[in-house]
């Protein structure tokens, strides 16, 4: 509910330099746009937090993936690798839309929404590692990138931060839709956008290195905030009437 997600947040703290990775930046005024997404995940993620206790005791760990393709028989790895895979393929086939930005350096594509959608699908583990094996096919040299974009120049250009963003809001969303989160219209709007959250934060974070004359905000945010706002309203009509349809399924059974 609002309480406990207003509880959790004013019995946590700002993070600091020590709550990131080494791999982030940790220069003069680097922490900013990334303070918010990091104290969200670790309000989310957080063992003792009012929201653990609220949901992990009540939710079982299951998504929709789960539902439709039961684990815990001898061919759950050939299941996982099958929906990790068709999990990357969505992701990649909606970076066929497309829509170039002016004189910005990234593109408005679909890719967020398959990205949210495929976490809260499959769970934070294997949404991440089919975030992770989209990435690996563009490495590879598949054009599997906005704009047919492939190999260490799309990883490592203007839109590499958003890329690595992919892979820390599918496990978001994956995770907290693991939570039940994606059964309420109200938390499956908190988890996208969270997972939306941390995509422009690790996104913009990367493309401030690069010289943009159209600038940051600009280029970066502003123009994908109303795809965001509908992205996130479809999300939250989709996902809690799956899971409505499915009960109904269950019960005819």
């Amino acid at each position: 509910s609002m309480l406990e997600i207003s509880t959790a947040l004013r019995a946590s703290t700002i993070p600091t330099r020590a709550d990131l990775p080494p791999w982030l930046p940790h220069g003069r005024g680097s922490l900013r746009p990334l303070a918010l997404p990091l104290l969200l995940i670790r309000i989310c993620f957080r063992r003792d937090g009012a929201l653990e206790n609220s949901y992990m005791s009540t939710i079982s760990a299951l998504t929709f993936a789960d539902h439709l393709l039961p684990r815990g028989d001898s061919r759950s790895l050939g299941r996982n690798i099958a929906l990790v895979m068709g999990g990357s393929l969505l992701i990649a086939l909606s970076a066929r839309i497309s829509i170039p930005v002016g004189f910005g350096l990234v593109p408005i594509t679909g890719q967020t929404f398959a990205v949210l959608l495929v976490g809260a699908l499959l769970g934070g583990r294997l949404g991440a590692l089919a975030v992770f094996a989209y990435i690996g096919e563009g490495l590879a040299g598949l054009p599997v990138g906005a704009m047919g974009l492939s190999g260490i120049p799309w990883v490592i250009g203007p839109t590499g931060g958003y890329l690595g963003g992919f892979v820390v809001a599918a496990y978001i969303t994956g995770t907290l839709a693991q939570r039940g989160w994606d059964r309420s219209p109200l938390l499956t709007i908190a988890a996208m956008s969270l997972g939306t959250a941390a995509i422009f934060a690790f996104g913009l974070a990367w493309l401030s290195r690069f010289p943009n004359p159209a600038g940051l905000l600009e280029s970066g945010l502003y123009p994908f905030l109303p795809g965001a706002v509908i992205k996130i309203a479809l999300a939250a009509a989709l996902l809690p009437t799956g899971w409505k349809v499915l009960a109904m399924m269950s019960d005819r059974k």
